[in-house]
């Protein structure tokens, strides 16, 4: 077996680091032969040019986040090689510039060059460089990008429970972003620590450095008897070889430190983000080479080099310009040609002239077709998608799709979404930044745009995309355009469900029962109820925000009560009693005790007279009565919302009709339940009574 299969076999049993750390322990302790110092050099070097290369081309800093550990493990082992090489300079330094091996040796004789003087500026040159500046100002950014990481935490958990709800990501989604978020700041926790064994490393090799040197010119004049200047000779290569040869990997472990906390994330690594955002625009290319000529036309210049650097800065705007050209010049083809009108239109109008409705509808302003379109990274279709498979999936049955046009008579900034052709919701939304939304508990105020999210009505900011970091910071819950419309555009398909479901939609749901109940649906339809009442009953259902996902359910309890009425509300009721496990789940989950709120009996009994009275379920209330009643369930309801619990209102089988139609409108988080769908293991908390 060759030295490289053995590596192989030890890398795969996971046994690498383990070892490593074994041979760290190793040589602090037991001698090393020169040849093996020359091993264990070599091998840090290259070692330390890996993860370095490994920094720059990680797309983003979690890429790499083992890379805390790595730092740790190669400082230990720079500083064993130290303490090993210390040992031979000094018991065998005497005996000449190769008493450490042909790397300390060779490192000595490149940097010295025959001046030690001048090798020990260069070495004290080298370590100020690690120490105080590249190794300094990672530690102090490792330390503000913790402490922004963690405080932004709450921010970023909110932003992501915000894209679930609105259908933007599932559930597997949404735990993968959590847990990059939880990685995320571990690793720059570690980040932060990590830098003080670099800054700590950097000044070992400080004082190593005159340890090796005072020590060995010491032990070489009084204990070998050699003459001071030879002694000065030897000592002096051998401390700057070794100190040269352990501060390389030093510094370049400080670089690659400084590069994974300093770069942003992106989906290119670092030396594609220069390239474009440097290098990516002609002005600044054409400026630079334009004042950098101007500079090789004065007399006494560097002329040549001047004007060759301003040729080439030149030539790459030129280039930079032309490629830009060439990529918008695809957008603008298509276009009528010259002069060329259009011909009058002799065809008959016909029944292909009149447009069809599209049930869903989004029209945008131009501004925001970028969010669209997908050749610019628009994100908007793929989010309507989401929400349209959540919506179907928690209600039961297929949303239609989302029809989307540019409107130029709108706002630049503005949207509308149309259901059958009426605009049932109107906003704006800035595609260059981002909504920060209070949910109730920031601690600061952010420059931007004043508003309202347009799905829930809190108030929010349009701030630019810089301050994200800053508003998560502070409490405020962050989204961008696209998240933005559609979770606007989720609300208003849920509040409106039971308008985008007709008889076809119906049909549909008892095609796909037929698969599985097929004699359930024969007794139902048409032999029990038409059609259009069982479409009815789940818009019924669905204007109530109770799914229809159990259709089993519903057919059974519709052909056990068609026989006796074709009632639409009165079926709708008999559904409601047998869902009622799932009503009362969605509005409590799994809890044992529902709180509700409960009407007085002498107001029931005025309920109960106007209802017969009016022999409607839609009897009109009295005016002032009206008034009393919504003012008192709606301050009921607010204390409820308050307090983090569901608002529900326990009423009569009789009455819970005209007082959810009641309520629908004027109080939207109160929940009208009937005794009758309460199931009979749930217990109940009367936390307020209504009276009149």
């Amino acid at each position: 077996m060759n030295l490289t299969a053995a590596f192989s076999n030890i890398a795969r049993a996971g046994l690498g680091v383990p070892a490593i750390l074994i041979i760290i322990l190793a040589m602090l302790v037991i001698p090393l032969p020169p040849f093996a110092l020359d091993v264990f050099f070599t091998f840090n070097i290259a070692l330390s040019l890996v993860v370095l290369l490994a920094t720059v081309y990680s797309e983003r800093p979690l890429d790499f986040a083992v890379f805390p550990t790595v730092l740790l493990v190669t400082t230990l082992l720079r500083l064993a090689l130290n303490v090993a090489s210390t040992r031979v300079v000094l018991l065998h330094g005497h005996t000449g510039p190769d008493a450490a091996g042909k790397v300390i040796e060779a490192f000595g004789h490149f940097v010295v060059g025959g001046n030690y003087a001048v090798g020990l500026v260069v070495f004290a040159i080298l370590t100020i460089i690690n120490f105080v500046v590249v190794t300094k100002g990672a530690g102090r950014v490792s330390e503000v990008s913790a402490r922004f990481t963690l405080d932004a935490m709450p921010g970023k958990q909110m932003a992501i429970d915000a894209d679930l709800n609105a259908g933007v990501i599932d559930q597997a989604e949404a735990k993968r972003r959590r847990a990059e978020v939880v990685q995320e700041a571990d690793f720059y926790g570690s980040m932060d620590g990590a830098s003080k064994f670099v800054r700590g490393d950097a000044i070992a090799g400080l004082l190593i450095l005159f340890i090796n040197l005072l020590g060995g010119i010491a032990i070489g004049t009084l204990q070998h008897k050699l003459p001071l200047a030879e002694a000065a000779t030897f000592y002096t290569l051998l401390t700057i070889g070794d100190g040269l040869v352990a501060q390389i990997p030093s510094l370049l472990l400080s670089t690659a430190a400084a590069i994974i906390v300093t770069r942003a994330s992106g989906s290119q690594d670092i030396g594609q983000q220069i390239t474009k955002q440097l290098f990516g625009s002609p002005q600044t290319l054409a400026i630079t080479a334009a004042i950098i000529g101007m500079l090789g036309l004065i007399p006494g210049m560097p002329n040549l080099v001047f004007l060759t650097l301003a040729s080439g800065a030149g030539y790459l705007a030129w280039r930079s310009r032309h490629r830009r050209q060439a990529t918008a010049s695809p957008a603008a083809a298509g276009g009528p040609a010259p002069g060329g009108g259009e011909a009058p239109d002799t065809r008959e109008v016909g029944w292909d002239d009149v447009p069809a409705l599209d049930t869903v509808g989004m029209e945008v302003g131009y501004r925001l077709i970028a969010l669209v379109d997908r050749n610019q990274n628009g994100q908007l279709l793929t989010r309507i998608k989401g929400v349209r498979k959540k919506l179907s999936q928690e209600l039961g049955f297929l949303i239609p799709p989302v029809h989307i046009r540019d409107n130029l008579d709108l706002a630049p900034t503005a949207y509308r979404i149309a259901l059958l052709g009426v605009t049932a919701a109107a906003a704006e939304a800035f595609p260059d930044r981002q909504l920060a939304i209070n949910p109730g508990q920031v601690h600061g105020h952010l420059p931007g745009i004043t508003t309202q999210d347009p799905a829930f009505k809190l108030p929010a900011i349009w701030i630019e995309p810089n301050l994200r970091e800053q508003a998560q910071t502070l409490g405020y819950t962050v989204v961008d355009a696209s998240t933005v419309i559609a979770t606007h555009l989720n609300q208003v398909l849920l509040n409106h469900a039971h308008e985008l479901l007709g008889h076809e939609e119906t049909q549909q749901l008892l095609d796909r029962l037929t698969n599985t109940a097929p004699r359930l649906v024969q007794d139902l339809v048409p032999k029990t109820l038409p059609l259009r009442v069982v479409a009815r009953v789940l818009q019924n259902l669905l204007a109530e925000q109770v799914p229809i996902r159990d259709m089993r359910t519903i057919a059974e309890t519709l052909a056990e009560h068609g026989s006796r009425s074709q009632d639409p509300d009165g079926l709708t009721a008999a559904v409601r009693v047998a869902l009622g496990r799932m009503i009362t789940q969605n509005i409590n989950g799994l809890d044992d005790e529902l709180s509700v709120i409960t009407l007085a009996a002498e107001l029931e009994q005025i309920l109960l007279r106007t209802l017969q009275m009016g022999k409607d379920e839609q009897a009109p209330l009295e005016p002032g009565l009206a008034e009393r009643l919504h003012k008192a369930l709606l301050e009921t309801a607010q204390k409820q919302e308050l307090a983090g619990q569901p608002a529900v209102l326990l009423v009569p089988d009789v009455i819970r009709v005209m007082l959810a139609r009641f309520a629908r409108h004027g109080i939207p988080n109160l929940h009208v339940l009937a005794f009758g769908e309460i199931p009979e293991d749930k217990k109940l908390k009367v936390i307020a009574t209504v009276g009149r």
